[in-house]
């Protein structure tokens, strides 16, 4: 839903391009949690401990940590890669890591832990599949946790992971573990997080990461790892409704295909299938499907994630920015939206701003009629209407289209119920944006 701040690396890319059939053991996942909690220490560790750093790397994070005067690998270097944070021990950008282990892919979405980059976190969470929000086991749950499990709840990440890190400076000590769990579930259970796992680790040592620890014999669950690897994963998508937004109309005009006329574009959910009845909304042309085409040649069938040419039956009229639907489980045609929005812009916004809409591949302009609550991150209640939405807070607006967008809720559907608020000035982000139920 949320562009991307910075790309994973061209074997992420190319493995994310692939059929969902093919990746169902590819998770994707991001972190959590305030400064200082151990979020690069932790994503250091899983490299570390899946064997996904190169030897000389290695070699690198070694001298400097001698440099340093520790003892041991100070593993937060393997993620840390601007000076700024190297030299003020913080993560400031989000970044994506690969790794691997014998039974499933993953690419994580390192996010910073200071308030004033939620909006990273934001970034980081919105295609993730799962969440793993670190507490400091010294400090248990603080104000940008619940920000962090909001911003997740918002972003209806179907499972959260809360790692209780540095367990070792409490001494693993089950009571104060047991008192932070009970916690955050209290908390998740407000915002509706339904699928919440807890797990006592310490990541500078180890302890829970990869591996199960000796200092931890009352704890039964399972690893963090061990939990990555057994979580469900790429099916949510594929079992939701279909959902083509068109990205592009070819039409080579080749000797051999003179009257070739595609539907390029990535399908969102669902499965595609030749045959399939469709229908193009929000202009309303229906046709069969009549072909499939990918790099490698026709298919039959497409699933949420591969990137496929569709080829229609009947000549109408269908561009970039309409999405094709199965009649039977067409989205809701709108101009206007009951949205929750997390608002990313140092400009407050207010009722009455004329801002840009981006869902999918299309973008209208749009006014924002009116602003319906703000959620309390004390109380984790929605309360009365704001007179204005500032940085980094989440709250719900009435916005008014200039043309009509083809959306369903974001609760039903995360890949076509989401939407970005942009600047008309300047093209910036100014918001994440989720379709509410009608």
């Amino acid at each position: 839903m949320v562009e991307s701040m910075s790309r994973p690396c061209e074997q992420v890319s190319e493995l994310m391009s692939r059929p969902c059939e093919q990746v169902s053991s590819l998770l994707r996942l991001t972190t959590a949690g305030s400064v200082d909690d151990g979020k690069s220490t932790l994503v250091g560790r899983l490299l570390h401990d899946t064997q996904s750093i190169l030897a000389d790397q290695l070699a690198a994070v070694d001298r400097a940590s001698r440099a340093r005067g520790g003892s041991e690998l100070d593993l937060a270097l393997l993620t840390d890669g601007l000076r700024a944070e190297r030299e003020q021990g913080i993560t400031i950008d989000v970044a994506y890591r690969y790794f691997a282990t014998p039974t499933r892919k993953f690419v994580l979405a390192d996010c910073p832990g200071h308030v004033q980059y939620t909006r990273n976190t934001v970034t980081g969470a919105s295609t993730a599949e799962l969440a793993v929000v670190l507490v400091d086991a010294r400090n248990g749950v603080v104000e940008q946790t619940r920000r962090h499990l909001a911003v997740m709840a918002f972003l209806r990440v179907p499972h959260v992971v809360l790692a209780v890190n540095k367990m070792d400076l409490v001494d693993f000590d089950e009571p104060t573990f047991r008192r932070i769990e009970s916690q955050f579930a209290a908390a998740a259970s407000q915002l509706g997080v339904a699928d919440v796992v807890s797990v006592p680790v310490s990541a500078l040592h180890g302890d829970n990461i990869a591996t199960r620890s000796a200092t931890t014999p009352w704890y039964d669950g399972p690893t963090l790892l061990e939990h990555l690897e057994a979580v469900p994963a790429g099916q949510e998508a594929v079992a939701e409704p279909m959902r083509f937004p068109v990205q592009l109309v070819l039409r080579p005009r080749t000797t051999d295909h003179p009257d070739y006329r595609g539907l390029a574009g990535q399908v969102a959910s669902g499965v595609v299938e030749v045959g399939d009845d469709v229908v193009a909304l929000p202009s309303g042309g229906r046709s069969t499907v009549t072909g499939i085409d990918t790099p490698d040649g026709p298919v039959l069938r497409a699933t949420a994630g591969q990137s496929v040419t569709v080829l229609l039956g009947d000549d109408i009229d269908v561009g970039r920015g309409e999405v094709l639907a199965h009649p039977s489980q067409a989205p809701r045609v709108v101009t206007e939206l009951d949205a929750d929005l997390c608002w990313l812009s140092d400009r407050p916004l207010q009722a009455g701003a004329r801002v840009l809409v981006k869902h999918g591949t299309r973008t209208v302009r749009a006014i924002v009629t009116a602003l319906t609550g703000r959620l309390d991150l004390h109380t984790l209640r929605h309360g009365s209407a704001p007179a204005a939405l500032t940085l980094n807070e989440i709250g719900g607006a009435r916005i008014q289209l200039s043309e009509p967008l083809a959306v369903d809720s974001y609760a039903s559907d995360r890949h076509t119920g989401g939407f970005l608020v942009i600047d008309t000035a300047n093209g910036n982000t100014l918001a994440a944006g989720l379709v509410g139920t009608a």
